[in-house]
């Protein structure tokens, strides 16, 4: 019986792969670790032979619990924006630039004088930003010209895996939409944009739908990993996309949105129509199920409270810095935390934020600082929550990632969003997405039924309108433009 799916997610820190039946169940997985790069300050790179090397370790770690006969497809998802640069012969010319990589600002620049910030938002969604792939490309050609000579083509991580399993280039909407050239209404690369920038689109590889397939396995890598030769290799998702599939979250249902409390911290909301945000504070991306989608991300969610831990309490587990947060009222008796530890992508596109708690007096205590600090993380994404409200329809967000595990933060969230939180029974990530988009590609179930079928057995917080940090959040916005005078 042909029943079971694969679904790859080429994380930066690893790769996991997971097989999935067509009920939605994980029957298989593996992962395989690989390191990150830093050669110069600001720079975030990896080679993509290591890529390689841990999936197809992770594909036969999958294999060898499964019988190959019964496998319909690959699904691929990944880390968005990064640049893989391919000479003639599809040989990687240098490491894989990543998406936190932060050494174009001259080439976003540049861009920017040549195409205005308007045309770029209107066309494409988004401004240019450093982490994209457009600029990675422009400074490649400004500051590595030996190497942009020799370049033929450039893929984003997944593709390039796609392109090893499969001797086929394409890449897909939802991932080809970071990249800062694709245009969003014909979901196609921009010539006009490229032309501008005195680029070919032949650099770009074809874009073709999620669910399409882009190859099939090669023989001697269906040796290799114990999967079946000629298995469809399917073009996928980016990672947030992958991700919002396997939550069954859906152009189609627009109230259902999700929210995740990782080292960052996301709010992805689905759409329609690619409207964006006029100043282009928020990204608009193509969702992997032929819509669209807005993405808001504040830098040092989760990662906040890591950072506290580490620097103040370094022998606490997260329990019990929960507890103490909790013996401390709503408002964490006046102290305001700004988690901009990172700088902060949305709404600000400001590098140069920094955190700060604010209002401290002798009578606070450690309870009032990790309160704060959950609560400021809150109001972080409350501040993505209102730029994206004239946009999009959510009522409903499934809340994922690794703060979701306290009760308290996730109250403190739906408080200060004033939104319905709903919290998954299991959460599968971006492997299980992509397993998903599989299992559509290879024609064994309407993506439709796929949606519907991965939603249930999910609990739900409900905000409290008396503790709607109305107060909280107009301080916050205010320290902001205040913070900015003192750095």
């Amino acid at each position: 019986m042909n029943d079971i799916a694969l679904g790859l997610d080429l994380g930066t820190s690893g790769v996991r792969v997971v097989a999935v039946d067509l009920w939605g169940k994980v029957i298989a997985q593996a992962t395989h670790s690989y390191p990150l790069l830093s050669p110069h300050p600001g720079w975030t790179e990896q080679d993509p032979a290591a890529w390689v090397a841990a999936s197809l370790n992770a594909l036969r770690d999958v294999a060898q619990q499964i019988e190959a006969d019964r496998m319909i497809g690959l699904g691929l998802s990944g880390q968005m924006h990064g640049m893989v640069a391919l000479d003639a012969e599809g040989r990687v010319i240098r490491p894989a630039i990543l998406w936190n990589d932060q050494r174009t600002g001259e080439a976003v620049a540049h861009i920017e004088s040549i195409v205005p910030r308007s045309t770029l938002i209107q066309r494409t969604g988004n401004p240019a930003v450093t982490g994209f792939q457009l600029p990675k490309i422009i400074w490649l050609r400004s500051e590595e010209p030996e190497a942009f000579a020799r370049t033929q083509q450039v893929l984003l991580p997944k593709d390039h895996l796609g392109f090893v399993l499969t001797g086929d280039r394409f890449t897909e909407p939802s991932d080809a939409s970071g990249t800062g050239c694709l245009h969003l209404q014909t979901r196609q690369w921009d010539g006009e944009i490229l032309e501008a920038l005195n680029l070919s689109v032949s650099l770009l590889p074809p874009v073709i739908g999620s669910t399409a397939i882009g190859g099939r396995l090669k023989p001697e890598l269906a040796e290799k990993t114990g999967l079946p030769a000629g298995l469809p290799v399917i073009a996928g998702g980016g990672d947030n996309a992958a991700a919002a599939i396997g939550l069954g979250i859906s152009s189609d249902h627009l109230q259902r949105g999700s929210i995740s409390l990782g080292t960052s911290g996301v709010i992805f909301a689905p759409l329609h129509q690619p409207t964006p945000d006029p100043e282009g504070r928020i990204h608009l991306f193509c969702h992997a199920d032929g819509g669209y989608h807005l993405l808001g991300v504040t830098l040092a969610a989760a990662g906040s409270l890591r950072w506290y831990r580490d620097t103040f309490a370094p022998q606490a587990d997260y329990a019990e810095l929960m507890t103490l947060a909790a013996s401390s009222p709503a408002g964490a008796r006046g102290v305001l935390f700004i988690p901009h530890l990172a700088g902060e992508r949305s709404p600000y596109l400001d590098p140069g934020a920094r955190g700060a708690w604010i209002n401290l007096a002798l009578a606070h205590g450690q309870p009032d600082l990790i309160r704060a600090l959950l609560e400021g993380v809150a109001l972080s994404l409350k501040a993505v929550q209102q730029v994206m409200a004239p946009l999009a329809s959510i009522e409903t967000l499934v809340a994922t990632g690794g703060g979701t595990q306290s009760e308290l933060w996730l109250q403190i969230l739906a408080n200060a969003l004033q939104t319905k939180l709903v919290i998954p029974a299991a959460e599968e990530g971006a492997a299980y997405g992509a397993a998903l988009l599989a299992i559509v590609g290879a024609g064994a179930v309407s993506l439709e039924d796929v949606l519907r079928q991965v939603k249930g057995n999910e609990t739900a917080v409900e905000p409290d309108a008396e503790f709607a940090y109305e107060k909280q959040f107009q301080q916050f916005q205010a320290l902001y433009e205040l913070l900015k005078t003192v750095r």
